[in-house]
């Protein structure tokens, strides 16, 4: 059996964690071990707990560092058998190093993360492991501007002038957007 690397991507309010925890689910009922990790400056739901929009959570441990995870796995783990999780991704500091790391070792990897910040910048552990992702989901949010699928996320509030905790939000704080409502990208669609 080969270990995979499951990315679950794309804008805030696009059901992510909720996909993640579907794997987690999953690999409950087949009796995989699970190490489920959260970034500890995220506190918006459960402080010690991955949980979605709608009320769905599961324990874990809440981390600063990717290196971190490395405390919580034990000589007994049987590398196949374990399902590292991990909510918010973007939000851990080197955690592209060390999930890679692991994935090379032979653990399962379960990513949910946005990919894309709301200053149009790409978090780069996020794309430092995609090419090793062996299965990539894109979540569209739903545009609030409109029906269509949402890819980007906007702040509602002055984004540069935020502090790192001020910029873990919910929907007071963001909202996902469409290409045509997501202010600078519509401006330049618009011209065409």
């Amino acid at each position: 059996m080969n270990p995979f690397f499951k990315v679950f991507t794309g804008p805030m309010f696009g059901s992510k964690t909720t996909r993640l925890m579907a794997e987690i689910d999953r690999a409950t009922y087949r009796g995989r071990n699970i190490l489920a990790f959260k970034a500890k400056r995220d506190q918006r739901y459960e402080k010690d707990s991955i949980s979605t929009h709608s009320g769905g959570s599961y324990p874990a441990h809440c981390i600063e560092h990717a290196k971190e995870i490395y405390k919580f796995l034990s000589e007994e783990d049987n590398q196949l058998h374990t399902i590292i999780a991990i909510d918010e991704a973007f939000m851990i500091e080197k955690i592209d190093d060390v999930l890679i790391d692991l994935y090379r070792r032979g653990y399962n990897i379960v990513v949910s993360s946005i990919q894309l910040g709301a200053n149009e910048v790409p978090f780069d552990s996020i794309k430092n492991i995609l090419p090793w992702a062996t299965h990539i989901e894109v979540c569209p949010a739903v545009c609030t501007e409109c029906d269509q699928d949402a890819y980007f996320t906007e702040a509602l509030f002055d984004i540069a002038n935020a502090t790192a905790e001020e910029k873990v939000g919910s929907k007071e704080m963001y909202a996902p957007r469409c290409a045509m409502h997501y202010s600078d990208f519509g401006n330049k669609i618009k011209k065409f």
